[in-house]
């Protein structure tokens, strides 16, 4: 297979039709390797629109949604980011090409492992992978000046956005199958949000996320 044709193709015929037009974005994503990224038995899939399966049902977002969810954050290189959800450290690695840091948070012992095997192994050396709950943030390593959340929320917790810089922004997928929304919210102030919902998605759920309460009024 001819891995950097396949690249080239997905980058121009995927992502910039969809309004990815943000130079720096689709030159990550033209530079960061994907097919070092995806599981062995699924190589042949590593540029398609494929929602990729890493284990422990999560899967790898469509480059699409990737190159979307990168544009919007707008990541500087003085950035620290919050990862929370590590899969298999594709979009960590795709973050770290243009942050100064990034620490990523995985629930999972098993994609804890995979993440950091396959970032060591790309020569990726800002990125941090813990293994741990990160459904409320991680406030010990806080403030970030961006913070991602890869797996969808029933409702986006108040605590993580007391975690973000003045100037930061958090992503993540909001809601639950069928309707799930991409949210970018910016931190405009001490304790002041702006959101706005970007697109339309399902993902799978982020274990442990906070279920919305069915008898709120």
């Amino acid at each position: 297979m001819d891995f950097e044709r396949a690249r080239f193709n997905m980058v121009e015929q995927q992502v910039r039709p969809w309004d990815v037009l943000d130079q720096d974005v689709l030159e990550s994503m033209m530079t960061v390797k994907r097919e070092e990224f995806v599981p062995a038995a699924h190589k042949a899939l590593a540029f398609s629109e494929a929602e990729i399966p890493v284990g422990c049902g999560q899967i790898m977002l469509s480059p699409v949604i990737e190159g979307k969810v990168l544009q919007a954050l707008q990541i500087k290189p003085t950035d620290s980011v919050l990862e929370i959800g590590a899969g298999s450290g594709y979009f960590a690695a795709l973050m770290a090409a243009r942050a100064d840091w990034v620490r990523s948070i995985e629930i999972e012992p098993e994609l804890a492992a995979l993440a950091a095997a396959n970032l060591k192994a790309a020569g990726v050396e800002n990125v941090i992978v813990e293994e741990g709950d990160g459904s409320e943030g991680w406030p010990a390593r806080g403030p970030y000046d961006v913070i991602v959340v890869s797996g969808g929320m029933p409702e986006l917790p108040a605590a993580l956005k007391t975690q973000l810089n003045v100037g930061g922004r958090l992503f993540a997928f909001i809601g639950e199958a069928p309707m799930m929304v991409g949210r970018l919210v910016t931190c405009i102030g001490e304790g002041r949000y702006e959101s706005v919902d970007l697109f339309e998605t399902v993902v799978p759920p982020l274990r442990n996320a906070r279920r919305a309460d069915p008898f709120r009024f």
